[in-house]
């Protein structure tokens, strides 16, 4: 009988002149499979096309200085504050998902009234689509990156992290956590589940045609899974125990 799993997956793919991460690949993959499905749905709408490329420069652009600053201001103050040159060094790790999602509710507002003209509900509607699909690649990432673990587990398919991946990059000897809640497969299966969810909300009872629903939709599957999951998920900062 299986009593646990030994994760010894690397971060990187290739390391050389440059490295390439599982986190950024996935990231990558991710940001590609949106832009497919929502131009598959501006497509069917008879909307121009113009606005799909304008609305991935909103996304993206948002996505990566919300993530980043969330990182910087949430998590890690104390030594940005004193480094401020290191902020913009995305390479070298350190994205926040709430500061994301922050980035792109304001990318959302500007796009709605720059672009379409439109509600934001109506953009939000149609962009959250494939969302469920991209945070579970961007957790799978995380699985790669041997973080963001669950807490101990007897259960079968616990898994043994490296909670040491910078040394070990380097050439050390992994060294492995108890077998702990991959809770980052739970969040993924959970996103890939709201996003079938919205799938068929969206292509099979053309439900967008209700302001609002797909997105609310959405928000109950993907916060809904955070806040259970949360309850078996390690602590990532002190000042989160104060909110447990």
């Amino acid at each position: 009988m299986l009593d646990f799993i030994t994760w010894t997956a690397s971060p990187e793919i290739y390391s050389g002149f440059v490295t390439v991460r599982w986190y950024g690949l996935m990231f990558a993959i991710g940001f590609w499979f949106g832009y497919e499905v929502v131009w598959r749905e501006f497509r069917h709408e008879g909307v121009p096309e113009s606005w799909v490329s304008k609305l991935f420069i909103y996304v993206i652009v948002a996505t990566v200085v919300g993530a980043r600053l969330g990182h910087v201001i949430f998590y890690d103050w104390a030594y940005y504050s004193h480094h401020l040159a290191d902020i913009p060094k995305i390479w070298e790790g350190g994205l926040a998902s709430h500061g994301g999602v922050l980035g792109i509710m304001l990318a959302i507002w500007l796009y709605s009234k720059l672009v379409t003209k439109r509600s934001m509900l109506w953009t939000f509607d149609r962009v959250v689509v494939p969302v469920g699909v991209v945070a579970a690649l961007i957790r799978m990432g995380n699985l790669f990156n041997h973080e963001i673990y669950g807490g101990p587990t007897d259960l079968p398919w616990g898994f043994r992290f490296i909670e040491n991946i910078p040394q070990y990059l380097a050439g050390a000897e992994a060294q492995f956590s108890v077998p702990s809640h991959p809770t980052q497969i739970y969040e993924a299966l959970a996103y890939l589940i709201t996003f079938a969810v919205v799938m068929w909300l969206y292509w099979k009872r053309n439900e967008q045609e209700r302001p609002g629903l797909i997105f609310g939709v959405f928000m109950l599957g993907i916060f809904g899974a955070r806040f259970l999951v949360e309850f078996v998920k390690n602590v990532q900062e002190p000042w989160e125990v104060e909110m447990r």
